[in-house]
């Protein structure tokens, strides 16, 4: 499995950005699916994930009400439409494949996750 993100860059507070994660190599719509960061000098956390069939969404309290995630299985890509951008939400953004279907419990840990993207990089700043 190949999990490829695009869409970062350079974007102003306040501004948007849509990330887009391509995948390909095995049926897309069989595994949930999620998006983690991580800033310079932090830890890799949680951001957003969505279930296989798009019906289940889970986000980080810091991003919610500001990103949603969303997933076209026809395309075997998933979304992040991130508004409302702040300096915080500056990081390495990488996509991931989950072991399974669900966003149960086990959703916000990297291990629950099997494959990786290469991450792309948003910086907000003016």
């Amino acid at each position: 499995v190949q999990l490829q993100a695009s869409g970062g860059g350079l974007v102003q507070p306040g501004g948007s950005l849509r990330l887009s994660c391509a995948a390909s190599g095995r049926t897309f719509s069989s595994n949930a699916m999620g998006w983690f960061r991580q800033a310079p000098g932090k830890e890799r956390e949680f951001v957003a994930g969505i279930s296989a069939s798009g019906s289940t969404r889970r986000y980080a309290d810091s991003v919610r009400g500001r990103f949603t995630i969303s997933r076209d299985n026809a395309k075997n890509t998933m979304y992040l439409q991130m508004n409302v951008q702040t300096p915080e939400d500056t990081a390495v953004y990488y996509c991931a494949s989950k072991w399974d279907p669900y966003m149960d419990s086990d959703y916000q840990r990297a291990s629950a996750y099997e494959y990786w993207g290469q991450g792309t990089l948003v910086t907000v700043s003016s």
